[in-house]
């Protein structure tokens, strides 16, 4: 193999602090190239790079990662598994399906339909079917609250999710080619609202949540990605999302967990050819 390798970022945030240490790390010996995915024609790029990074969840980045893709290129998260972590009615049919403890979700066309059917309220959590940033995420306690949010999201599709009772902590757990990184943070559902991530060492998570983010990584086909776990009680826990190459800020060593991942699959692309 040549000794240099070239690693394209699909995104518009290559200053994003992951993006950014991963780069840093890797331009002393390899080539980074940004790709953005907004402007960018997968028919004009010129020869391909050896991996791509898809650190961006658009119509547009996810078209620009199947064409690359349908060329050859080796794409960090597939854009198949990235779409599908954008469909929260499809990622919760396969984690179900797959054994996954996932909260029961159920679908509306849009969430004026929800507020038609509901009956008596609450408390229920409902979000928006598609994923994506500034999307509906909201704890639903009776009518009166549901009624708010339809005048302001009527046509939008949502998935409903019984709400769980929970310290109001979420665990977010991330996971970087096999390697876990773990945060506890104030839940955006908790009164007072989201607050700060603070790092989790692996030994204070319950017994076998590290082991269940990674069998989320098998059953979605992920290499970089994050699940959001509550516990339920007596170190319970239930997986109420997950995302496709979420921002990992803060954790020590992830950069470097990327940066080895970007060169094994290129290694491994370019060996294959």
């Amino acid at each position: 193999m040549r000794d240099t390798t070239t690693v394209g970022l699909i995104t518009p945030e290559p200053d994003h602090p992951l993006l950014a240490a991963t780069t840093e790390l890797l331009s002393g010996e390899h080539r980074v190239v940004t790709v953005h995915p907004e402007t960018a024609d997968a028919a004009v790029l010129g020869p391909l790079a050896d991996v791509y990074l898809l650190k961006s969840r658009t119509p547009r980045a996810l078209a620009l990662a199947r064409d690359l893709e349908s060329r050859g290129a080796a794409v960090i998260n597939s854009a198949e598994a990235t779409t599908l972590c954008q469909d929260r009615t499809a990622m919760a049919e396969r984690a179900r399906d797959a054994g996954l403890p996932f909260s029961a979700t159920r679908t509306f066309g849009s969430l004026a339909e929800l507020a038609a059917d509901a009956g008596p309220v609450g408390p229920l959590v409902v979000k928006s079917r598609h994923s994506r940033r500034h999307d509906l995420v909201a704890r639903v306690d009776g009518p009166g609250r549901l009624a708010e949010l339809a005048g302001a999201w009527a046509d939008e599709p949502v998935v409903a999710q019984e709400f769980a009772e929970n310290s109001g902590y979420d665990h977010k757990l991330w996971v970087i080619d096999g390697t876990v990184f773990a945060a506890l943070r104030r839940s955006e559902l908790a009164p007072g609202g989201r607050g700060p991530s603070v790092p989790l060492a692996l030994g204070e998570l319950p017994p076998g949540w590290a082991e269940l983010v990674l069998d989320v990584g098998d059953v979605f086909g992920l290499d970089v990605y994050g699940v959001d776990v509550i516990d339920t009680g007596d170190d319970s826990p239930l997986i109420v999302d997950i995302n496709a190459f979420p921002g990992i800020r803060g954790q020590a060593g992830a950069p470097e967990a990327l940066a080895a991942l970007a060169l094994r699959r290129a290694r491994a692309v370019v060996a294959a050819a």
